[in-house]
C-alpha cells in the first residue's frame, strides 16, 4: 500500500472529544517532571509502540529520542534489546517492564515479581511510578492510533 492511499477512520480521538488532548498532555508533562530520565521514557515507548504495531509512535519517538541525542544503534537495537550491549541494567528492566505491562494478557501473572522486582532495584519509588504511567500512556495512545488507523508521518 502507497502512503497517498493511506486514510484514518477518524479524527484522532484526543481531539475529537473536548478536553482529552489537554488531559493527556498533562499527564504527560507530569511524567517529564519526574527524574526518570528522558531516554528511558524514550526507548519504553518505542518498545510498547513496537509490540502494538503502532506507525505513529513507531516514527515519531524514535524522531525524538534522536533529538535528545539517542542513537541510531541503540534505537535499531531496541526490538532485540536482550542480545543487544547497548542498554544497562536500568533500560533493560525498564525494557522488560514495558513489555510485561504491554502485554498483560500474555501470560498468567501479567507482570512477574521478577520483572518488578528487577524494575524496582533500579529506580526508587517516584521514578518507578513515572516509568508505570509512561508505558501505561504510551500503551494509550498506541491503542487510539491504533483503533483509528492514524497514519505515521501526518500532522494532526
Amino acid at each position: 500500500m502507497e502512503a497517498a492511499t493511506l486514510q484514518s477512520r477518524m479524527t484522532q480521538p484526543a481531539f475529537a472529544v473536548p478536553g482529552a488532548m489537554d488531559a493527556l498532555m498533562a499527564l504527560g508533562k507530569a511524567i517529564d517532571g519526574t527524574e526518570l530520565p528522558a531516554a528511558t521514557r524514550e526507548l519504553v515507548h518505542i518498545r510498547a509502540s513496537q509490540i502494538n504495531g503502532c506507525g505513529v509512535c513507531a516514527v515519531q519517538h524514535p524522531r525524538i529520542a534522536r533529538r535528545r541525542g539517542e542513537t541510531n544503534e541503540r534505537i535499531w537495537a531496541i526490538s532485540g534489546w536482550r542480545d543487544a550491549p547497548y542498554f544497562d541494567p536500568a533500560e533493560r528492566a525498564a525494557l522488560a517492564l514495558a513489555e510485561a505491562v504491554t502485554r498483560l494478557a500474555d501470560r498468567s501473572e501479567a507482570v512477574p515479581d521478577d520483572v518488578w522486582d528487577e524494575a524496582a532495584r533500579h529506580f526508587d519509588e517516584a521514578q518507578l511510578a513515572a516509568l508505570v504511567l509512561t508505558i501505561a500512556s504510551v500503551n494509550l495512545w498506541n491503542r487510539l492510533n491504533v483503533a483509528t488507523r492514524q497514519v505515521a508521518g501526518v500532522e494532526w
